[in-house]
C-alpha cells in the first residue's frame, strides 16, 4: 500500500533552520553548539508513526478483541453501565511509537511531550519521561501509556454517544487511523535540556518511505 504523508517534512523545512539558528545564538563553546546542531539536525530527520494501540479498557472493560456490543458477556456490560452512570468513565490504553532515524549516528531525546487527538479532537496530554534512542539506520518502538475520564473530554455527550464512542476504538485492530499524537522532543547537550519548539504531529504513516 502508497504510504500517506504527514505534514511532518514541511515541518522539518520550516523549523530546522530555525532551531538551528536559535542553538547557535546560545552561548555555548564551539565544539558543544556544533555537536547540538548536529543533534538537533539528527532528530529533525528522524521520522515517526503510531505503530499500533493496544490494551484499550474503558471503564475496567478490556475492549481490545471486541468488535460489538454483542461480544460482551454480561459483567462486562453490567461494568460499562455503571461506569456510564457514574461521574468518572476512566480510558487506557497504549499507543506503540515506531521511530525511524536515518542518520549514521544513533539519534536520542530525554523526553517527549505530547498530545493525544482521536477523530482530530485533543483527548488528554502528558509527558513521557524517560530516555529514547534510535539506532542508526534503524527503527526503535516506544510505549506511550494514556488515560483519561471519557466523561469529562466528552462532557454533554449522552451515555448512548459515549457506548458507541468506546465501541468505535475498538476497530483500530493493527491501524489505529483514528489516533493521531503530537510530540515535543527534549534533547540534553552539555547536561542541559532544550526543547525543540512546536509540534511534530504524528499519524498511521512515515512522513517519508
Amino acid at each position: 500500500m502508497h504510504s500517506e504523508f504527514s505534514d511532518m517534512t514541511d515541518r522539518k523545512k520550516f523549523f530546522l533552520p530555525i532551531i538551528l539558528l536559535g542553538f547557535f545564538l546560545l552561548p555555548f563553546t564551539g565544539c558543544d553548539v556544533t555537536r547540538q546542531a548536529q543533534q538537533v539536525s539528527d532528530l529533525a530527520r528522524c521520522d515517526f508513526r503510531i505503530l499500533s494501540a493496544g490494551d484499550i479498557n474503558v471503564g475496567g472493560v478490556m475492549l481490545q478483541n471486541i468488535r460489538s456490543v454483542s461480544d460482551l458477556n454480561f459483567s462486562d456490560v453490567a461494568l460499562i453501565m455503571a461506569g456510564l452512570a457514574s461521574p468518572t468513565l476512566p480510558l487506557t490504553l497504549q499507543l506503540n511509537i515506531e521511530g525511524r532515524n536515518p542518520n549514521e549516528r544513533v539519534a536520542g531525546l530525554n523526553r517527549l511531550e505530547w498530545i493525544l487527538f482521536i477523530d482530530d479532537n485533543q483527548m488528554t496530554s502528558g509527558i513521557l519521561d524517560k530516555p529514547i534512542t534510535i539506532p542508526a539506520n534503524g527503527t526503535s518502538v516506544f510505549p506511550v501509556q494514556i488515560g483519561l475520564d471519557l466523561k469529562q473530554v466528552l462532557s454533554g455527550k449522552s451515555a448512548s454517544a459515549i457506548l458507541n464512542f468506546c465501541m468505535n476504538l475498538t476497530g483500530v485492530g493493527n491501524e489505529p487511523t483514528r489516533f493521531k499524537i503530537k510530540l515535543k522532543p527534549t534533547v540534553i547537550v552539555s547536561g542541559k535540556e532544550r526543547t525543540l519548539p512546536g509540534y511534530i504531529t504524528v499519524k498511521t504513516k512515515y512522513a517519508s518511505k
